[in-house]
C-alpha cells in the first residue's frame, strides 16, 4: 500500500553522484578508468601522501559547468573545502570538495510527465576509494577482514543535489532515469550505475499533506533504478508505522540491504559540522570566464527533453508518448523517415513496439519509410511489416525484396471475404457469442482468419467484415 493511500505523504530530495568521464583524476595525472589492478591508478597525490599537491583538472571544470547548464543551473565561481572526516578509504582522512560556495546554484530538471524537479547545487568534488568487507554479508560488522582500493580516491565527481520536490518511489527512479539521460546525451560521464559510476543517496521523510517536512533519513549508495524504488517504499513505510505507534523517527544515515528488502541503520545523520570545513588551502577559486561557458554552452547536443518535444510535435503526440523513442534513441530514425514521407504516426508506433533488438538505430531512414508506406497502402498487413521490419535490421536487405522473398502479398477482397466466411461456419459458437454482443468472440474469429491465410490477411479488414457480417445477421447484434 502507498503512503499516499494511508494518508501519509513520502517526501524525498536525491543527492546524486555522477563520475566524470574525464581521462585523469581530478588534482593529480593518475587515469580515470574502471576495472583496473586494485591500488594500481594511485600516486602520491591521491594517496594523500606528505608533501604533495593538488592541480586541478581543467576538463572536469568543463564537464561540471556541461552539467551546470544543462539542469538550467547558474554558474558561479566556486571554492574547495576540506570536508574532515576519518575512513579506511579517505587516504587523507578529508576528502576535497564544494560547501557553501558551489559551481553550479539554482537549476531544474523537467521528467517526461512535464513535472519539474528543483536543483540545488551540482557541485564539484573528488571520490573516494573502494572498500570490500570480506566474510558474512559483505558489511563491516559482519566482516572477517576488509580490503582497500585506492584506484577510485581522486575520481572527479559532481554531486547534483535535488531539491525536496519528489513525491513518490515511481517519480524518484523517473528523475534518475533522466538525469542519466541528459549526463550521457552531453558526454558529461557513462552513468553506468552498476560499475559505480552513477549512485544515489535518498533523503526520505513523510508527513500528512500540508504539514511541514517530517524527519528524513538518508538512505546511502544506492546503485540501480529497482534499489532506489524499494528502498524509498520501504523506508516511507517504516517511518509510518513508527509515527502511527507514537514514536519518534531519529534522524540517521541508513543502508539498503537488497537481500533482505530493508533499511539498516549506519550511523546518526552527520551534519555540517561534523565535517569541519575549512576552505582548502592549497587550490585557488574557480572563476570560469564567461566566454568560456558560452563555449561549453554552444556544444550542448539537444537534450531529452528537447527531442521529446520535438519529435511530439512532428508526430502529434505528447513528450510522454515518445519518452520511449528517444530513450531508445530513435528518435532520428523516426523523424528522417517522417521527413522522406513516412506516416508519423505508423513509423512511431514501429519504433515503439516492433524496434527494441539492436542494431535499430542503424537501419535506413528511407527504407523504413517505404516499409510504412507498404503497410499504409495495404501491400502489407500489419503482421507482415513487423516481420520484414525486423529482416530489414538483421539484413539491411530493402523492404520490397523482403517481403517478395517471404511470399507477402495482399489478399483480394474476394479472397478475404471467404476466409471471414469460413471462419463463421467453422466456429458457429464465436460467431454466435460476437452477434450476442460479446466482443471478446471477435479474437477467437480474427485468429482463424489470420491462422488460414498465414497471417496475409489485414486484422484491420477482418474486423472490419466480421462487423458487417454481424450487421446484416438475424436477431440482436
Amino acid at each position: 500500500m502507498s503512503a499516499t493511500a494511508t494518508g501519509w505523504e513520502t517526501v524525498v530530495g536525491l543527492e546524486v553522484h555522477c563520475e566524470l568521464a574525464t581521462a585523469t583524476k581530478l588534482f593529480c595525472a593518475c587515469p580515470n578508468a574502471f576495472g583496473a589492478e586494485p591500488n594500481t591508478n594511485v600516486c602520491p597525490v591521491c594517496l594523500g601522501l606528505p608533501g604533495s599537491l593538488p592541480v586541478l583538472n581543467e576538463r572536469a571544470v568543463e564537464l561540471a559547468m556541461r552539467i551546470g547548464q544543462a539542469l538550467h543551473c547558474t554558474v558561479k565561481p566556486s571554492i574547495f573545502h576540506r570536508k574532515n572526516y576519518f575512513y579506511p578509504d579517505m587516504p587523507k582522512d578529508y576528502q576535497i570538495s564544494q560547501y557553501d560556495e558551489p559551481i553550479n546554484v539554482d537549476g531544474y530538471l523537467e521528467l517526461p510527465d512535464g513535472t519539474r524537479v528543483g536543483i540545488e547545487r551540482a557541485h564539484l568534488e573528488e571520490d573516494t576509494g573502494k572498500t570490500t568487507h570480506v566474510g558474512g554479508g559483505g558489511r563491516i560488522h559482519e566482516a572477517t577482514y576488509s580490503l582497500v582500493d585506492y584506484n577510485r580516491a581522486g575520481v572527479p565527481l559532481v554531486e547534483i543535489v535535488a531539491a525536496p520536490d519528489i513525491r513518490s518511489a515511481d517519480a524518484a527512479r523517473a528523475y534518475v532515469a533522466e538525469l542519466r539521460a541528459i549526463l550521457v546525451a552531453i558526454g558529461a560521464s557513462d552513468a553506468r550505475m552498476e560499475e559505480g559510476s552513477l549512485r544515489v543517496d535518498a533523503n526520505v521523510s513523510v508527513r500528512r499533506p500540508g504539514e511541514p517536512f517530517g524527519t528524513r533519513c538518508e538512505v546511502k549508495n544506492l546503485n540501480s533504478l529497482r534499489s532506489l524504488g524499494r528502498a524509498i517504499e520501504f523506508e516511507a513505510q517504516r517511518q509510518i508505522t513508527l509515527l502511527e505507534r507514537g514514536e519518534a523517527v531519529v534522524q540517521q544515515t541508513r543502508h539498503w540491504d537488497e537481500s533482505d528488502g530493508r533499511t539498516h541503520t549506519l550511523r546518526s545523520k552527520e551534519e555540517a559540522y561534523d565535517y569541519r570545513y575549512f576552505p582548502e588551502p592549497d587550490l585557488v577559486p574557480v572563476a570560469p570566464p564567461g566566454e568560456w561557458q558560452d563555449q561549453v554552452r554552444a556544444l550542448l547536443p539537444p537534450l531529452p527533453a528537447d527531442r521529446r518535444a520535438h519529435l511530439a510535435a512532428v508526430t502529434g503526440s505528447t513528450p510522454a508518448g515518445v519518452a520511449l523513442v528517444v530513450e531508445r534513441g530513435l528518435d532520428g530514425l523516426v523523424l528522417a523517415a517522417v521527413a522522406a514521407g513516412a506516416d508519423p504516426e505508423r513509423a512511431l508506433t514501429h519504433a515503439e513496439h516492433n524496434l527494441s533488438m539492436e542494431g535499430a538505430d542503424r537501419l535506413d531512414p528511407a527504407a523504413f519509410a517505404r516499409l510504412v508506406a507498404m503497410e499504409v497502402a495495404g501491400e502489407l498487413t500489419a503482421t507482415q511489416a513487423k516481420a520484414v521490419l525486423v529482416d530489414m535490421v538483421e539484413t539491411g536487405d530493402p523492404p520490397d525484396d523482403i517481403a517478395r522473398a517471404r511470399g507477402f502479398e495482399a489478399m483480394g477482397s474476394d479472397a478475404l471475404t471467404a476466409a471471414v466466411d469460413e471462419a463463421i461456419a467453422a466456429d458457429p459458437d464465436a460467431w454466435a457469442s460476437y452477434c450476442g454482443g460479446n466482443e471478446k468472440a471477435k479474437g477467437a474469429l480474427v485468429g482463424r482468419v489470420m491462422k488460414a491465410t498465414r497471417g496475409q490477411a489485414d486484422g484491420k479488414a477482418v474486423t472490419a467484415l466480421l462487423e458487417e457480417r454481424r450487421a446484416a445477421a438475424p436477431g440482436p447484434a
